[in-house]
């Protein structure tokens, strides 16, 4: 088949959930013959040609207007008008917000499926007109795709109950890391299992402010080290800063695949803020290291880690409970070797395979009438936090 996959930053995956899973999803059904195109967003770091295929998948790079209320979507209305879109036999648009598009990718005899991600209208980064908009476009997701998909069962349930939209759950794969080495996070002036671990964009659902302050009120002794950064965020990075004492290391964004991993595994334990998204790729990263994770305490990350992991729900309860590893590492290192033992059940080459049958499945046009999009009102549920006490 010849598939498209729209509306990311594309790859190499450097940025977030969708990136990893359009390279990890991309390069294996490249692998078994299919023709994969992806379409991405020159980067802005990079000063060299742009690439043109990478791991068998061909690459389109298009233009960005570098406006975060309008850079997906200008974005993808060059990736869908492009001529290479031609012949697709499935095209896999990321992102609801792209979903006014839908009709230009079917005018020009595409079948699609939108990959829906989280709750993004819960994101703190949008204002009233953000929150509108991309409640709206989900609205016309349901109606125009020809099939949605869910990576986790809270997101699922939530077009369910608010729009009666059956959706394709389809979670990402974890990678298992073992024995990745330690010279790398030396190189950063780290010890292995002497340091917490945060890696996330710096927004505020991803609670990487309340983290940090949790720490600083704590009597943790070893170093808390936060990946990360965000375009557009400059205020709230400025939060994090302030928020930081000598022991908190914020180090930027770290695109060397080698060195990350050896920092998810070498970690005491990976602390996970997330909280409006679905299955995390981050989470499914540290899980895979075999890294102790204390994670906000909701049912996205209550799917992915069950009873594999400690709870937060606030500053307070960061604080205990790094100290609590740090008084006891051999417990917190064993409890990592059970997470990464129960996490092997998100496997990538899985994963790809079912994207694989649902792309064979638009190519022949194998769905049903599309629902309206009207709302039912009862599908934010979904979003309210786990109701149970943080477990000591």
């Amino acid at each position: 088949m010849k598939i498209a996959l729209i509306g990311t930053r594309g790859v190499p995956a450097r940025y977030g959930g969708f990136e990893t899973c359009v390279e990890e999803v991309g390069q294996r059904l490249a692998g078994v013959g299919h023709a994969v195109t992806v379409y991405c967003r020159p980067d802005e770091n990079d000063s060299g040609a742009p690439m043109t295929d990478y791991l068998g998948m061909s690459l389109v790079q298009l233009p960005v207007v570098r406006k975060r209320s309008l850079e997906t979507l200008a974005h993808t209305t060059l990736s869908v008008l492009h001529r290479s879109i031609a012949g697709t036999d499935a095209a896999i648009v990321f992102n609801a917000a792209n979903a006014p598009l839908l009709p230009v990718v079917k005018a020009r005899r595409v079948p699609v499926a939108t990959h829906v991600d989280g709750l993004e209208w819960r994101r703190g980064k949008w204002g009233p007109t953000g929150q509108r908009y991309y409640r709206a476009a989900e609205s016309l997701a349901v109606r125009w795709s020809d099939a949605l998909i869910a990576d986790a069962q809270g997101i699922a349930d939530y077009y369910t109950d608010e729009f009666g939209a059956d959706t394709e759950l389809i979670a990402y794969g974890a990678p298992i890391l073992r024995n990745p080495g330690v010279d790398r996070v030396r190189e950063l002036g780290f010890e292995p299992g002497r340091y917490h671990l945060v890696v996330a964009r710096f927004e505020p659902e991803n609670h990487v402010l309340e983290i940090i302050r949790g720490y600083v009120a704590s009597t943790a002794t070893l170093p808390l080290v936060v990946v990360g950064s965000a375009p557009y965020a400059d205020e709230y990075t400025a939060s994090l800063r302030a928020a930081a004492d000598g022991r908190v290391h914020l180090v930027g964004g770290l695109w060397d695949t080698d060195q990350v991993n050896q920092l998810y595994a070498n970690a005491l334990t990976y602390l996970h803020g997330h909280s409006v998204g679905g299955t995390n790729p981050s989470l499914l990263r540290a899980a895979g290291a075999g890294t102790f994770t204390i994670a906000h305490d909701n049912v996205f990350n209550r799917e992915v880690l069950a009873e594999d992991a400690e709870y937060f729900a606030g500053p307070a309860d960061v604080a205990r409970l790094v100290v609590d590893a740090e008084s006891d590492p051999e417990r917190a290192a064993a409890r990592g070797r059970e997470l990464q033992s129960d996490i092997q059940r998100y496997n990538w080459d899985d994963v790809a395979t079912r994207y694989e049958t649902l792309c064979r499945r638009l190519s022949l046009h194998d769905f049903g009438p599309r629902p309206s999009g009207r709302r039912s009102g009862v599908g934010i549920r979904v979003v309210e936090p786990v109701r149970e006490p943080v477990r000591t």
